[in-house]
């Protein structure tokens, strides 16, 4: 049995959404157990016979700041749900909650895999090959070394080769251009870092892509830091939303304007459904000694199921252990400066 932890109070929706995503879920999975965490008298109408209800006091808001969610509430659905992953109850936890304060009491919990300094927020967004494109770090690392750009791709490689079954995904450094030359002088190192790791046969380096080739699917991976991560994730959601407005429009118009619409139909729902950022929801969080997923804070039930999919596919193909041998065989090059400076004297 796969067995997940589900803070079902998070997000902006909290049981309205958690719990119905929940139920289909474990209809859909057999071989799927959840621990639901949460207020009692908010999850008192949910029974399934794979499922089971762990109490939990409070409630770590979308408001709450780092410092009041780890050490001030420290019975939130959310902390207990890590919980159950550090105390090997549950081989992954899922949360839609706060993302500050899921990843503070992630590693503050499960602590950082050895080789890793900072972990990463990995996601997907649709591509232009009728797939997706993992982008990483999406948020948890505003400023990035080199070294923990590496340790992104090192992750986001092994994330990859669970979700697709592909050994050697493509790797791609997001830059201003194509040429090595361009970039930030740390944006230099890091390709310089990659290409090292590609000859030591630790990743399937591509080269430097650029902001486009997200949607292009020019890579399997795109790397960078948290700034640039979150700014394509939030325009990726703009223009899913942005086309949502525009069809509702189109088909409220005159009479003409509806008729080209109904014509047209089955290409913009072909259109939409491709761009509906519910259908790539759950982002892994990378580098813990446990698996945890972030949820969309607004997503719905459609969107929070998608989410406990992509935990249940992780902890069934032990993601965690396939992390740990890429960090492994990448070790001398993930290791800062100084200490490959010590090693090679």
């Amino acid at each position: 049995m796969i067995v997940l932890a589900v803070d079902c109070m998070g997000g902006d929706h909290g049981p309205q959404a958690t719990l119905p995503a929940c139920r289909q879920f474990l209809d859909q999975r057999p071989d799927a157990q959840l621990i639901l965490v949460g207020q009692p008298a908010a999850l008192a109408g949910f029974t399934h016979e794979r499922a089971r209800v762990v109490p939990a006091t409070e409630v770590v808001t979308m408001d709450d700041a780092v410092e009041v969610a780890l050490r001030k509430k420290k019975d939130s659905s959310m902390r207990v749900a890590i919980q159950r992953v550090k105390d090997g109850a549950a081989q992954a936890a899922v949360s839609a909650g706060n993302t500050g304060a899921l990843m503070a009491i992630a590693r503050y919990l499960l602590k950082t895999l050895d080789g890793i300094e900072r972990p990463a927020i990995a996601t997907q967004m649709p591509n232009a090959q009728g797939g997706a494109t993992t982008v990483l770090d999406l948020g948890a690392n505003v400023d990035c070394t080199a070294e923990h750009l590496l340790q992104f791709a090192v992750m986001g490689s092994a994330l990859v080769s669970v979700l697709k079954n592909e050994d050697r995904p493509t790797v791609g450094l997001l830059n201003i251009g194509e040429e090595v030359i361009k970039g930030s002088d740390e944006i230099k190192r890091a390709g310089e870092l990659l290409r090292a790791a590609a000859a030591a046969g630790d990743l399937n380096f591509v080269g430097n892509v650029e902001g486009n080739d997200i949607f292009k699917g020019t890579a399997d991976i795109v790397v960078c830091d948290g700034f640039v991560g979150n700014v394509a994730l939030k325009t990726s959601e703009g223009l899913a939303q942005m086309i949502n407005q525009f069809l509702r429009e189109e088909f409220s118009r005159n009479l003409l304007t509806k008729l080209c619409a109904a014509v047209s139909y089955p290409v913009l729902m072909a259109l939409k459904r491709r761009l509906d950022h519910r259908r790539y929801n759950g982002a892994a969080l990378l580098g813990l000694r446990g698996l945890v997923f972030k949820s969309h804070g607004s997503a719905d039930a459609l969107a929070f199921e998608q989410a406990l999919a992509r935990a249940y596919d992780a902890a069934s193909h032990q993601l965690l252990a396939r992390v740990q041998q890429r960090i492994a065989h990448a070790a001398p090059l993930l290791a800062p400066p100084a200490a490959r400076t010590e090693s090679a004297t």
